[in-house]
């Protein structure tokens, strides 16, 4: 929708700015059913819309003095995550040795283009098993080029709530003698900051089509201007242990933001 109006301001001018300023104003203070008997949840509802509202405004002005890069403006720090059914775990192409290896070569480094080919790996091995998901969820947050540090301090935000999921971090070497265990749901998560507002976040989760969008639109991006439009990535799945499973009632209490798909 931004970037909507934002082809709407340049095309038509600032009235048509006021117009739609003005248009998601009104919309700010729908209160939901639910909650029309109760006064104080009716503030409280009006309060966050105005906020929201307010905030909106800040990032779609804020963007027209942004200095446009590679991919767009700004710095946008976002999150995807795919759920996927695991039913061979001891395959050459399972999904747990394609994110073993990739890990293992760049996960280490703090290099852009090393952070830049993680997240392409990791994005294209999700879309092969495409026909292993079974479910998904993404979000971001976009910020100005001059708000760097708050853009770091989103991703952080993001990563630790991931990692706080696990009672640690663990990678299985190489040569590991752990005997993989039986079929499993398998939960992959992808934090990445990335340089501009062209990356597609939205729609993971909603069908099959949206998460596929999302996901090749992280895995080009990320190759972008030799990979120097990534600052970071974190790559998180769950069970990392060979032998490990984990079932839908785990992934239903650790992930309830994945929508099935």
């Amino acid at each position: 929708m931004a970037r909507i109006m934002m082809a709407t301001i340049n095309k038509f001018g600032f009235s048509a700015v006021v117009l739609l300023t003005m248009a998601s104003l009104t919309t700010c203070f729908v209160v939901p059913s639910r909650m029309a008997f109760s006064p104080i949840a009716k503030i409280q509802a009006s309060s966050s819309s105005s906020s929201s509202s307010s905030s909106s405004l800040d990032m779609i002005f804020g963007k027209m003095f942004e200095e446009e890069g590679a991919l767009g403006k700004g710095i946008t720090v976002g999150k995807v995550q795919v759920a996927l059914s695991a039913l061979d775990r001891t395959s050459s192409t399972s999904i747990f040795k394609t994110l073993e290896q990739a890990s293992r070569e760049g996960g280490s480094s703090s290099s852009p283009q090393q952070l830049s080919k993680l997240a392409n790996k990791v994005c294209l091995a999700l879309l092969r098993k495409s026909d292993e998901w079974v479910g998904a969820c993404s979000e971001s947050q976009w910020f100005s080029a001059n708000d760097d540090t708050k853009a770091e301090s989103a991703f952080n935000d993001y990563a630790n709530r991931e990692a706080a999921k696990f009672e640690k971090e663990y990678i299985p070497g190489p040569d590991s003698e752990e005997t993989p265990g039986g079929p499993t749901t398998v939960v992959v998560s992808l934090v990445i900051e990335i340089k501009g507002d062209d990356t597609k976040f939205d729609g993971a989760g909603y069908s099959i089509t949206g998460t596929n969008e999302v996901l090749s639109s992280i895995a080009g991006d990320a190759l972008v201007d030799d990979g120097y439009c990534v600052n970071a990535v974190e790559v998180f799945w769950t069970p990392s242990e060979r032998d490990e499973v984990l079932t839908s009632r785990d992934v239903i209490v650790d992930f309830p933001e994945l929508i099935d798909l």
